[in-house]
């Protein structure tokens, strides 16, 4: 008679088997961040990368000096919905939400909480209440998006082109390869997904067909400068800020660049 080990056929106490398949799911995670940088592929050096460390103070500083000199003049007012970075929440965006309510704006967050990465129900969950606000307004908005905001905003403007009225991306990597920066083992690591493989499907370069404006900078230690550039046809313009990447949430320059491109395509209908 063959020996078979007793604990072989035992069941496995649920609380064993929920370590169990967290440890698989934590190897398998793992395993997508230690992925090698594809070739040919680079990504902002690690000085610029280091220089994001500086965000919070150059900001602190440029709105120290704004202070001092005239306040930004009020535009025609528009609506105006602002998509948080990957791993942050709408709160880390507040400052320019300041600023663009103190323009005359109205504005408000995706409602979503944390961008803790895409997927296809949060993309129908965008869209819906992109066309709930527009409805409530009475006028299109404009999607103004950071880093990873800025590819659920250029990908619900397709969807839903009737309720946008304008994309602004912001040192969001739209166009070539999307390991073009320094967050994807980050980004498969948090969210289990690879890049290379998102769970919403499509042509991230392709232009949404409404005025799509990218903003982007050369000191931007996250996301390499032409992935959020652009090429033309991916977008109508590229406009050059001297910020960091996390300073596109917050640095008052970025703030001018958007109030200026509201004023310009027309804040109401």
């Amino acid at each position: 008679m063959t020996n078979i080990p007793i604990a072989s056929i035992l069941p496995t106490p649920p609380r064993f088997a929920a370590v169990r398949a967290l440890r698989s799911e934590l190897g398998r995670r793992r395993a997508l961040a230690r992925q090698p940088q594809p070739e040919g592929v680079t990504a902002p050096p690690l000085r610029l990368l280091l220089g994001e460390l500086r965000s919070g103070y150059e900001s602190w500083r440029a709105w120290r000096t704004l202070g001092e000199s005239e306040p930004v003049a009020p535009s025609q007012p528009g609506a105006v919905m602002l998509l948080p970075g990957f791993a942050t929440h709408p709160f880390r965006m507040r400052a320019l939400r300041r600023g663009l309510e103190a323009a005359g704006h109205r504005v408000d967050d995706w409602g979503l909480g944390w961008n803790l990465g895409g997927t296809a129900d949060r993309l129908d969950l965008l869209c819906a209440r992109i066309e709930a606000a527009a409805m409530r307004l009475g006028q299109p908005i404009t999607l103004v998006g950071w880093s990873l905001g800025g590819l659920y905003a250029r990908e619900a403007a397709k969807c839903v082109p009737h309720a946008v009225r304008m994309v602004i991306t912001m040192g969001t990597p739209f166009s070539g390869d999307l390991h073009a920066n320094n967050a994807w083992r980050a980004y498969h690591w948090i969210t289990g997904q690879d890049v290379a493989e998102p769970p919403v499907p499509g042509d991230y370069s392709e232009k949404p067909p409404v005025p799509t404006i990218a903003l982007w900078s050369a000191r931007d230690g996250i996301v390499a400068p032409r992935a959020a550039r652009g090429q033309a046809g991916e977008r109508d313009e590229a406009i050059a800020l001297r910020c960091t990447h996390l300073g596109f949430a917050s640095h008052p320059s970025v703030l001018e660049a958007v109030i200026a491109q509201l004023a310009r395509h027309g804040g109401s209908a």
